[in-house]
């Protein structure tokens, strides 16, 4: 008998729900951040309790969000380096609180999840959110060398999985087997994100005409997005849609420099910046195109809440999105160098309204049909029974 039905035909075999810490450095608004509450909402809450650790704290976090989707928050205070220093304080934490699993994302909170779980006989899940190529090198060397000490590690992507594959052939093992990789795509709450059809107002309070085409993407502005290309490229549409408005919903390190390379081409009146957003649903639903620039990615919710709002999406085919959009059905795809071709892509949707409605039905149909959190989740509570049944009770 599996853990599954074990707990499912006789729950009293367990004392209490299956108690999962979720470990992360930080608590902003990134994908792998937002992806903890988002599943919570969606697991079977009568089997799991849901804690969530963290170190660094910001001010545009999503602590509330947490706390609303029934998780537990607690901060132990830590930059980088300093999580050296705490490996005895979380491995007391999780002895206190007799967790039964370690799910831990990114770099940071993994190294830190095998150093304590290296002592401690509870499993650990590791969550792969980028390809390694693109962490800096004390990040990347401090994940590859403790990589082995873990359980189950989760790609987002095929992509991810093949980077994790790639950077850690010389040592594939982990304590007592070889350990287990599973792909498992990011999901979307496709009974959440519906495209509201009736936004006028969000339009009007941005200065949005009715009838104007809008793109728009949501984003944590840092390098990788390419934000400034993003700018160009919407400077490129203009030139042949005049009548065209471009909306960024997000915050980072490159809003000024954004904003000075927007006011500089004059066209000013035609972008709105409107900041980190708890509700990102009312500026999805007024796009036309979600337009996405990005060097590299693991697999964007932001993109899959687009699409599930009937977005269609010109992007470059970076990490997952190539796994995610079929060129010519959802959306147009361009090589990562080759950005400039969204331009002419985006136009061809302003342009072409049976086009873009057609493409729009079959980005909704895509989520629900391949990447829905319902299978996410599915997915991920078949890995922490499947982790779990190499625990005796």
């Amino acid at each position: 008998m599996t853990i599954e039905n074990l707990f499912l035909e006789n729950p009293e075999e367990l004392n209490t729900k299956i108690k999962v810490l979720h470990l992360i450095k930080s608590l902003g608004r990134g994908g792998a951040e937002k992806l903890i509450p988002e599943t919570a909402l969606v697991h079977d809450q009568d089997k799991f309790n849901f804690h969530c650790l963290y170190f660094y704290h910001q001010e545009n976090n999503i602590v509330d969000e947490l706390e609303a989707a029934g998780i537990t928050v607690h901060l132990i205070p830590s930059g980088n380096l300093g999580l050296f220093f705490q490996v005895k304080r979380v491995r007391d934490f999780i002895q206190e609180h007799q967790f039964d699993i370690i799910h831990a994302h990114l770099p940071w909170a993994g190294i830190m999840a095998r150093s304590v779980g290296n002592t401690l006989n509870i499993p650990i899940v590791y969550t792969e959110h980028n390809t390694w190529e693109r962490y800096n090198k004390l990040s990347y060397w401090g994940n590859r060398i403790s990589f082995k000490r873990q359980d189950v590690v989760i790609a987002v992507s095929n992509e991810v999985a093949l980077s994790m594959r790639l950077n850690s052939i010389w040592d594939p093992y982990q304590r007592g087997g070889r350990m287990k990789l599973k792909v498992i795509q990011n999901g979307v709450n496709t009974d959440a994100f519906k495209r509201r059809e009736t936004e006028d107002r969000r339009r009007r309070q941005l200065g949005i005409p009715k009838e104007a085409p809008v793109l728009g993407i949501v984003a944590v502005f840092r390098d990788q997005k390419r934000l400034w290309l993003w700018v160009e490229v919407a400077l490129r549409i203009l030139k042949t849609c005049p009548e065209a408005h471009f909306l960024l919903v997000g915050d980072g390190e490159w809003r000024g420099r954004i904003e000075s390379q927007i006011k500089k081409s004059g066209k000013g009146d035609h972008f709105h910046l409107v900041g980190v957003q708890k509700n990102v649903i009312p500026y999805l639903s007024i796009m036309d195109v979600y337009l996405s620039s990005s060097e590299f990615e693991g697999l964007p919710i932001a993109m899959l809440e687009a699409m599930s709002c009937e977005v269609p999406v010109v992007a470059t085919r970076a990490g997952g999105i190539g796994e995610v959009i079929q060129h010519g059905v959802q959306g147009y795809l361009t090589e990562i160098e080759d950005w400039e071709k969204m331009a002419e892509y985006s136009e061809e949707l302003i342009k072409n309204a049976n086009l873009h409605n057609l493409m729009a039905i079959e980005a909704r149909k895509r989520v629900e049909e391949g990447f829905s959190m319902y299978r996410m989740v599915r997915e991920l509570e078949d890995v922490y029974f499947e982790v779990l049944g190499q625990k005796s009770f």
